[in-house]
C-alpha cells in the first residue's frame, strides 16, 4: 500500500496552519514545507548558494536573514524564483525522506503555501485548498505578524489567486468561522480514509 500524499494549501492568512493542525489532531502525519524551507536556510551549501545569488547584504551574522531576502524577493519575481530554485529541492529531498517514514499511514498531509506555484502539487494525489476572503486573510497576516497591508498585499501578490487554485483543487475549505472550516475538513478526512 502506497501512502497518499494529499497536498494542503492556501494563500497568506487563508488559516492552512490551522487546518494541518487539525489534521494533525485526527493522528494524520503533517508535513510543513514552510517550517522546513526556513531550517533549510541554515543549511552551509544553501548558505552558500544564496550569499553567490544575492550577496553578503542577505547575511546576519553570517547566516540569511528571513526579513532581508523577503524584502529583497517579494518586490522581484525574478529574484524570488532564484530563491526558490535553490529552496524547493532540498525541501523536497527532505519531504521524500521523511514520507518514506510514514509509510505505515494510509495518507499523510503536505502544507505547502505555494503547492501548486511550486509545481510541487504533481506530486499529489488530492489537493485541499484553504480560502478566506481577502480583507479577512490581510487583517489575519498583520494580526499574526505585525506586517502592514502593503506588506501582505505584496506576498499575495506572489501567489496564485484563489480562483485558479480552485480550479485544480479537489476539496475546498472555506475558513471564514473556524468551527464549520473544522467540520469541512472532518467531513474530507472521513472521505480520504475511505479513498
Amino acid at each position: 500500500m502506497k501512502t497518499k500524499i494529499i497536498g494542503l494549501t492556501g494563500g497568506i492568512g487563508s488559516g492552512k496552519t490551522t487546518i494541518a493542525n487539525y489534521f494533525a489532531s485526527l493522528g494524520v502525519p503533517v508535513y510543513i514545507a514552510d517550517e522546513e524551507a526556513k531550517k533549510i536556510l541554515y543549511i552551509p551549501s544553501v548558505v552558500a548558494a544564496i550569499t553567490t545569488a544575492f550577496g553578503t547584504d542577505v547575511l546576519t551574522d553570517g547566516i540569511p536573514d528571513r526579513k532581508k531576502l523577503a524584502a529583497l524577493v517579494f518586490n522581484n519575481p525574478e529574484k524570488l524564483q532564484q530563491l526558490n530554485t535553490i529552496i524547493h529541492p532540498k525541501v523536497a529531498e527532505h519531504f521524500n525522506s521523511w514520507l518514506t517514514s510514514k509509510n505505515n499511514h494510509l495518507f499523510v498531509i503536505k502544507e505547502a503555501a505555494i503547492l501548486f506555484e511550486s509545481g510541487s502539487y504533481k506530486n499529489c494525489d488530492k489537493i485541499i485548498l484553504v480560502t478566506a476572503p481577502k480583507a479577512l486573510r490581510i487583517q489575519r497576516v498583520i494580526s499574526r505578524d505585525g506586517s502592514t497591508e502593503e506588506e501582505v498585499v505584496k506576498r499575495m501578490n506572489n501567489q496564485w489567486d484563489d480562483e485558479k487554485k480552485r480550479q485544480m483543487s479537489d476539496f475546498v475549505i472555506d475558513n471564514i468561522v473556524l468551527d464549520d472550516a473544522k467540520q469541512k475538513a472532518h467531513a474530507i478526512y472521513n472521505t480520504l480514509k475511505n479513498m
